[in-house]
């Protein structure tokens, strides 16, 4: 994919780092900046798909095992990926995340508390492990995964609309505290994505979900962020939202 350039390779001498990275959105994304030319650190918490993904990419790639709601684990990661790139990727891409579905009354207190850490808190670990680098250098781009219930709520979705409309403030702050620094900030919100974060409720796709098929698929959202992360210097793509036709 060459979205936004003329070149073949328009990411050549360019390190990314996916968080989430094993399969889905995560995986679709690594496959598209890879084939514009860059370089991967590819993070999930279990690296036996990653590993498979990187096989299929080539060489140069990194494989990180990491649980982003631990310190320590951000802080190996972070090790790692400033040794491995030589400092802060010059993409980063937060896309791990998780999707319950409770009702208020019945969520469970805990189950809402680890989707608040894992689509929020661990987002912000691994902003604030490179953002310090990304600024001293003057460059750099953070693509946050969003979701249309980033902006829009419906029932059921108390835990993960509460953590991703953090994202998207998270976002929003970070682009209004980088501008004029170097560092660029997206948001990529799409709708429906057809990855396995619906198996857990397949029951109700095509009921009170959307059923498969008319849902996006990774790749489009890939393709958004392959567009955002191509363009020039000068200009910040500040959000993009997806939906299907």
């Amino acid at each position: 994919m060459t979205i936004g350039s003329g070149s073949s390779a328009p990411l050549a001498g360019r390190t990314a780092l996916i968080t989430g990275a094993s399969r889905g959105i995560g995986a679709a994304t690594a496959r598209a900046l890879a084939g514009a030319g860059a370089r991967l650190a590819l993070v999930a918490r279990g690296t036996e798909a990653l590993h498979i993904l990187t096989r299929e990419l080539g060489d140069g790639h990194l494989v990180v095992a990491a649980d982003c709601t631990q310190a320590a684990d951000v802080a190996r990661l972070a090790e790692a990926v400033l040794t491995w790139a030589g400092g802060a990727p010059d993409i980063l891409v937060n896309n791990a995340g998780i999707y319950p579905r409770a009702k208020l009354h019945e969520q469970d207190p805990d189950e809402f508390a680890a989707t608040l850490d894992i689509n929020l808190a661990a987002p912000f670990r691994v902003l604030h492990a490179f953002l310090p680098a990304m600024r001293t250098r003057r460059s750099g781009h953070v693509v946050s995964i969003g979701t249309v219930a980033d902006r829009s709520i419906w029932p059921m979705n108390g835990a993960y609309s509460a953590s991703k409309f953090g994202l998207r403030a998270l976002h929003e702050v970070l682009y209004a505290e980088s501008r004029g620094t170097g560092v660029r900030a997206t948001l990529v919100s799409p709708g429906a994505v057809d990855t396995t974060i619906w198996d857990a409720h397949e029951a109700e796709l095509g009921k009170t979900l959307s059923k498969r098929e008319a849902m996006l698929q990774p790749d489009d959202v890939a393709r958004a962020v392959l567009y955002a992360v191509t363009q020039p210097s000068h200009m910040t793509v500040y959000e993009l939202r997806l939906s299907p036709q």
